[in-house]
């Protein structure tokens, strides 16, 4: 029975995702990518809807519009990167590993919302991908990343890579932690079964720039893992 409703979910979901990834990237030709946010996070949390998932939104939601954060969340599964676009209520860029801009219809729509690309593996090109944020942060737009660098494989939060605090200190922006539960109960990775499921994204009290700055970015990288972790709770 799972395989019959998770290949009807992954169908359904494919399915809507092609047809609104082509149509959000014909509009970002002729739409300011500001301005196409509002379409991109309504279709997505569609998306959700389509595919039976339902998205429960908590915490510390009143986020100040008028400022840069830096925004990071556990990652737990494939659907995170939709979840967080469709849910953090203000428009920002995010983090992606270079190869996911290769993928058919996900890739292509990425390039076109100019997510920023990142080789982890290669030092060199990491700093690039770092100054090029750094460049967007001045620029007033925040930026998304997920600093396990990828998806758990039990479940429980892996440690954190050095690199997005390294950012942080250069950057000195608030940081603002937000916990992803029930994803990997919904999709684990190295399984293809999608278990529809209530899944939540809590967001906790902003980490100050001023605690950023005065924190070695070990302490911060702590007091971060730390801080998501308490706002993940499996349902």
């Amino acid at each position: 029975m799972k395989h019959v409703r998770s290949a009807f979910l992954w169908t359904s979901g494919i399915v809507f995702f092609g047809i609104f990834s082509t149509i959000a990237i014909l509009l970002s030709y002729i739409i300011p990518l500001k301005k196409l946010d509002p379409f991109v996070k309504n279709s997505l949390r569609l998306l959700f809807k389509v595919m039976f998932i339902k998205v429960r939104v908590e915490g510390k939601t009143d986020i100040d519009k008028s400022k840069v954060y830096l925004l990071m969340s556990n990652h737990a599964s494939l659907f995170d990167v939709p979840l967080l676009k469709a849910y953090i209520p203000i428009y920002f860029k995010g983090v992606e590993a270079h190869h996911q801009f290769k993928w058919p219809f996900y890739g292509w729509l990425i390039t076109r919302l100019e997510a920023i690309p990142i080789e982890r593996d290669n030092i060199y090109a990491s700093m690039r991908s770092i100054r090029k944020v750094n460049k967007l942060l001045d620029r007033g737009t925040s930026i998304a990343i997920l600093p396990e660098g990828t998806r758990t494989l039990t479940g429980e939060m892996q440690p954190f890579k050095k690199m997005p605090f390294m950012l942080a200190k250069k950057a000195g922006r608030d940081i603002i932690p937000i916990g992803l539960s029930g994803l990997f109960k919904l999709k684990p990775k190295g399984s293809w079964h999608i278990t529809p499921s209530t899944i939540i994204i809590k967001f906790g009290d902003p980490i100050t720039a001023k605690e950023v700055n005065d924190l070695s970015m070990e302490e911060l990288r702590d007091k971060v893992f730390e801080s998501i972790k308490g706002l993940v709770t499996e349902p």
